[in-house]
C-alpha cells in the first residue's frame, strides 16, 4: 500500500473536525480508564445460549455497518475480534456521537452476549464510550466482489518496508504478526525455565564497555563525556560472564542485547538479542545434549511437535542429530580436502572454488568463508559442525586429542547457525598468545579480529574452572520456530534506513 498523501490528509482534517465536534458535545474523546471484565475470543468460546452473560469489553472499531437508528461493528482487542450491535432507543444520546466515530477509533462498551439471526455471538450494548480517537486512517482491507464471483482485495497492508516502519500499525491490521511475537516471547520463557531448573542463574553485565570481545565484529562506539573515555557497545557478553566463574558461578546466563556495527540481510540486524550460557565443569560434548534436549523442549512447547515445516523443507528435531567435523563437511560439498594445508595451499583452493578473499583475510576467515559459501546452506536438519581449526576459534580450548583444532560447535538448521559452543579455554598463557595472534590479524587490516583484553587475562590468571559455553541467537530461532524468512519479521522495530 502507497500512501496517498492528500488523500490522507483530508482524511485527518476532517477526523480532527469530528474530534472537536466531539468535545462540543461534552466528551472526552481520550478518558483515562475503562474497566474491561471480557475479551473477545473468550466470550465466543465460553458462549452459551441459555445464559445471560453481561460484560464489559474495550477495543478498536474495524469495520461499522450504519442502519439509520441501529449500527453493527466489529471491534478488535488484544485477543480476536467479535460483533456489537447498538440502538440509539437504548444508549441515547451517545449514538449522535457514535456518528462521528471511525474505524480505528477505540471504544469501550457494556452489555450482554446474544446470538444474531444469521449465527454471530455478538454483544448488544447498552453502554458506550470512546476511549481514543483515531486521527489518522488505518489501511483497511476492502475486499470487492467481480460479476464471475472473483473477490479483489485493495489496501492491503503488505510492503514490506511500511509494515517494518509502522510496526504499530501492521500489528493492527495484520493480526497473525501478534502470533509471530507472542511465540518469541514464550521461545525466551522457555530458554529461562529450561537454564533455571539447571540451577544456572540469570545475571547482567555491562552494555557499555571499555573494550568489546567475545565475538568476531565491529563493535559500535562512544564517548562518556564524565569520565572521557571511549566506550563500546558490547558484541557478546563472554568475557564478564566467565569473569564469573573466576568468582565462583559454578552456572551464569543471560538473556541480552548486543550490538554489531556491520551489514544488514536476511539474517543481520545490527541490534540483537543472544543468550549466552557458561556452566564450569562441564564440556562441549555435555553441552552438545543439554542443546538438543533444549530445543526439543521448546519445539513441543511452541509448536507441539518435534516436526516443523521451514520454507516447504520438513525439519526433524527427533535425535540423534547429526556431527560432523568442519574440516570434514567442507570435503564432504566440495570434494577438496584442507587437512594439514598451509595458508598458501588454502588460499590456492580457494581460487579453484572461485571464492573471493581479501589479501588481509586470516586462515580462519578465509576457512569460514569457504563454509559460508559452499557447506551452510546444505545442512537443513540440525547439524553440529565440530571441531574447528584453532585460527577460527580464539577464545576455545584446544581439541584434547589435535592441538590444531578446538573443541568448538556450531548447530546449523535450515541452512543458518542458530547457536555457538565452546569447551572454554581457561589456560591463561595460551588465552595471550591467541589474543597477539588476533592483534596481528588486526594489524593486517582485519577490522573483526578480536582485541586483547588485559583485564580478562588478568581474571583468568586467578584460575577460571573448566567449563562449557554456549551463544543462542534468538532472533534466528524465532524465525526458525515461526517459519519467517527474515529477522526483520522477528524484531519489533528493526533498524532501517532514515525516512525521507
Amino acid at each position: 500500500m502507497e500512501e496517498n498523501l492528500e488523500d490522507i490528509n483530508i482524511l485527518i482534517k476532517r477526523r480532527k473536525e469530528e474530534l472537536h465536534e466531539l468535545q462540543q458535545m461534552g466528551i472526552n474523546p481520550y478518558p483515562y480508564e475503562f474497566n474491561v471484565t471480557h475479551y473477545s475470543i473468550d466470550i465466543i468460546q465460553n458462549f452459551k445460549e441459555e445464559e445471560k452473560i453481561d460484560v464489559s469489553i474495550a477495543g478498536r472499531i474495524m469495520a461499522i455497518r450504519r442502519m439509520g437508528k441501529a449500527s453493527f461493528c466489529h471491534i478488535q482487542d488484544s485477543k480476536g475480534r467479535i460483533q456489537i450491535y447498538l440502538k440509539k432507543d437504548e444508549i441515547g444520546n451517545i449514538y449522535d456521537a457514535f456518528k462521528l466515530m471511525d474505524i480505528g477509533d477505540l471504544i469501550g462498551v457494556k452489555g450482554f452476549i446474544f446470538k444474531t439471526k444469521t449465527g454471530e455471538i455478538s454483544v448488544h450494548i447498552n453502554h458506550l464510550e470512546l476511549l481514543s480517537k483515531s486521527l489518522r486512517p488505518l489501511p483497511v482491507v476492502k475486499e470487492i466482489k467481480d460479476e464471475k464471483g472473483n473477490i479483489h482485495t485493495f489496501d492491503s497492508f503488505e510492503d514490506k518496508e511500511l509494515r517494518y516502519r509502522q510496526r504499530y500499525v501492521d500489528l493492527i491490521v495484520n493480526t497473525e504478526v501478534k502470533e509471530v511475537f507472542l511465540k518469541r516471547t514464550k521461545i525466551i520463557k522457555s530458554i529461562r525455565n529450561f537454564l533455571d531448573n539447571l540451577n544456572i542463574v540469570e545475571v547482567e553485565t555491562p552494555i557499555l564497555q571499555p573494550l568489546y570481545g567475545g565475538a568476531f565484529a565491529r563493535p559500535f562506539q562512544t564517548h562518556h563525556n564524565s569520565l572521557n573515555m571511549e566506550l563500546y557497545l558490547r558484541i557478546a557478553d563472554e568475557l564478564y560472564l566467565k569473569r564469573l566463574l573466576v568468582g565462583g558461578f559454578d552456572g551464569v546466563y543471560e538473556i541480552s542485547k548486543d550490538f554489531r556495527n556491520e551489514g544488514m540481510d536476511r539474517n543481520h540486524n545490527p541490534e540483537f538479542t543472544m543468550m549466552e550460557v557458561y556452566v564450569a565443569y562441564k564440556d562441549y560434548n555435555w553441552m552438545m545434549k543439554i542443546v538438543e534436549e533444549m530445543f526439543q523442549k521448546i519445539a513441543m512447547e511452541i509448536n507441539n511437535s518435534l516436526e516443523l515445516i521451514v520454507d516447504d523443507k520438513k525439519i526433524n528435531f527427533c535425535s540423534p542429530w547429526e556431527k560432523i567435523s568442519i574440516l570434514d563437511s567442507i570435503e564432504k560439498f566440495t570434494g577438496k580436502s584442507l587437512q594439514n594445508k598451509n595458508e598458501t595451499e588454502i588460499r590456492q583452493i580457494v581460487k579453484e572454488l572461485n571464492i573471493e578473499i581479501s589479501e588481509s583475510d586470516s586462515i580462519g576467515t578465509i576457512i569460514d568463508t569457504i563454509f559460508s559459501e559452499k557447506v551452510e546452506h546444505n545442512l537443513i536438519q540440525p547439524t553440529f559442525i565440530i571441531d574447528y581449526p584453532v585460527e577460527m576459534s580464539p577464545l576455545a580450548k584446544r581439541h584434547r586429542t589435535n592441538t590444531n583444532l578446538v573443541e568448538r560447535f556450531e548447530l546449523f538448521i535450515n541452512g543458518q547457525e542458530v547457536c555457538n559452543s565452546f569447551s572454554e579455554l581457561n589456560d591463561p598463557i595460551d588465552q595471550r598468545k591467541r589474543f597477539e595472534e588476533q592483534m596481528k590479524a588486526k594489524e593486517k587490516g582485519d577490522a573483526e579480529a578480536q582485541v586483547l583484553d588485559e583485564d580478562f587475562l588478568r581474571a583468568i590468571e586467578y584460575g577460571m574452572p573448566p567449563a562449557a559455553g554456549l551463544g543462542v541467537g534468538i532472533d534466528r530461532l524465532t524465525m526458525l520456530l515461526t517459519n519467517q524468512h527474515s529477522i526483520r519479521d522477528v524484531i519489533f522495530f528493526p533498524h532501517m534506513r532514515k525516512e525521507h
